[in-house]
C-alpha cells in the first residue's frame, strides 16, 4: 500500500519532521529534521549527519522510528493536520559534490494522516490508518 494523492501533497509542501529514535539505553530522541520524501521513504541528512544522535542510534542496531510532519491549518480557528509514521531506519551512504555522506531512509510500515483537507473536527473525525507493508514473520507489532 501507498500514500494517497493528497498525503503525497501535504509531504511534499511540509519542511520539516520530527523523527524519534531510541539509544542503547532505552532513552528515546526526538529531533526537528528537514526531509525528503521520495513516494515511498524519507530521506533525512543535514549537516554532518554521521555525528548525530539519531544516526548513532540507527547503527547501534535500534530501527524502529517514528516520524510526525504536522502543522496548524491557515486561518483563526485552532485545526491540526498531521502525518505520523512508524518505520524502520538504515543508513545509506551517498557520494556528493563534498564526498561520501551518510543519509537515513525510512521506510514507513504503519501511517496515520488526520485532516490533511484542513477544517476537520478532532473530535468528529479520526485518523486515517495505513499498513504499507505486511509485517514479517517474527516482527514485533508496531
Amino acid at each position: 500500500m501507498s500514500f494517497t494523492p493528497e498525503e503525497v501533497a501535504y509531504l511534499r509542501s511540509q519542511p520539516l519532521a520530527r523523527i524519534a529514535t531510541v539509544a542503547e539505553d532505552g532513552q528515546p530522541d526526538v529531533v526537528p529534521v528537514s526531509y525528503r520524501f521520495d513516494g515511498t521513504a524519507f530521506l533525512i541528512g543535514g549537516w554532518s549527519p554521521a555525528k548525530t544522535r539519531r544516526h548513532g542510534n540507527v547503527r547501534a542496531g535500534n530501527v524502529k522510528v517514528a516520524l510526525v510532519v504536522d502543522d496548524l491549518t491557515p486561518g483563526e480557528r485552532w485545526s491540526p493536520r498531521m502525518l505520523r509514521v512508524y518505520g524502520t531506519a538504515e543508513l545509506l551512504t551517498t557520494r556528493g559534490a563534498d564526498g561520501p555522506s551518510e543519509v537515513m531512509r525510512v521506510t514507513p510500515l504503519i501511517s496515520w494522516s488526520f485532516n490533511l483537507g484542513g477544517g476537520g473536527d478532532p473530535l468528529r473525525d479520526g485518523p486515517r490508518r495505513q499498513v504499507h507493508r505486511p509485517r514479517a514473520a517474527g516482527d514485533s507489532a508496531v
